[in-house]
């Protein structure tokens, strides 16, 4: 694709995903509200909360195509977003410990102000975590940015037994998927 795109979004993930798929794209980042509406299903409400980003970034780059993106996990029905503190991190860890559960990642593109949503979900498993290593983890810091307290990709990926699809879901952007729904909308 020869088309710079805009991505509405701080995750220094999703940038790192975006360069490796080769996309050349400017960073503008969406301010908005982040309200995880209960009501909603993880994923009409990963979707919805990255159009908001996508439509925010999209009112003053029409000419664009803007991709905004949101991650959640869901454990058991409930969805876990960022941690407030550290203790938040760690009753989330210790929820997690030994089960499975749901990453589900919306991806909204805005293409002449037009918008094209989907989602992805990848189920994880956790190992059984004692005490000292959730302490050891969140002291580390790594777990405070990131929706359900953990990050694949770093040091976190001792805390996972496994995973049934989309690893790069897990780590915040589903890029293959995204590959291919860019094809349909530039065709």
């Amino acid at each position: 694709m020869n088309e710079k795109i805009i991505l509405a979004s701080a995750s220094p993930r999703r940038r790192e995903l975006l360069s490796l798929a080769g996309f050349d794209f400017d960073v503008v980042t969406a301010h908005v509200n982040e309200v995880l509406d209960p009501e909603l299903e993880p994923q009409a409400l990963v979707m919805s909360l990255a159009e908001q980003k996508a439509r925010a970034v999209a009112k003053k780059h029409k000419e664009q195509i803007v991709i905004g993106a949101d991650t959640v996990v869901v454990l058991e029905g409930k969805v876990l977003g960022k941690p407030k503190d550290e203790a938040d991190a760690a009753k989330m860890l210790k929820s997690l410990s030994g089960k499975a559960h749901e990453v589900f990642t919306g991806v909204s593109i805005i293409k002449n102000e037009k918008s094209h949503c989907f989602f992805e979900r990848t189920k994880v498993k956790f190992c059984e975590l004692d005490d000292e290593q959730i302490r050891t983890y969140v002291a580390s810091g790594e777990p405070m940015d990131k929706a359900g307290a953990y990050g694949i990709q770093g040091k976190g990926c001792v805390l996972v037994e496994g995973i049934e699809g989309d690893y790069f879901n897990v780590v915040g952007f589903p890029v293959s998927r995204f590959c291919r729904e860019m094809k349909k909308l530039t065709k």
